[in-house]
């Protein structure tokens, strides 16, 4: 998503802070609390009206980190 394009739903302010967060799936994933999931995070910065975007699954060796650090 653009930064220049947005416009917050609630308040209509123009600016926005996006981060990028990760979540386990169900069953194995989330046995083993593997973060398969990402999601784009577009906060607005005035109100903090939150929206997520799913941006695709994590690479293997993301994965397999992930797992052997807990």
């Amino acid at each position: 998503m653009n930064q220049k394009s947005y416009t917050c739903p609630k308040c209509g302010n123009r600016k926005a802070d996006i981060d990028q967060i990760r979540t386990t799936g169900s069953g194995f994933t989330r046995y083993f609390n593997i973060q398969n999931r990402k999601f784009h995070a577009v906060s607005c910065s005035k109100c903090g009206f939150t929206e997520f975007y799913k941006a695709g699954k994590s690479t293997g060796t993301s994965n397999v980190l992930d797992f052997i650090t807990g």
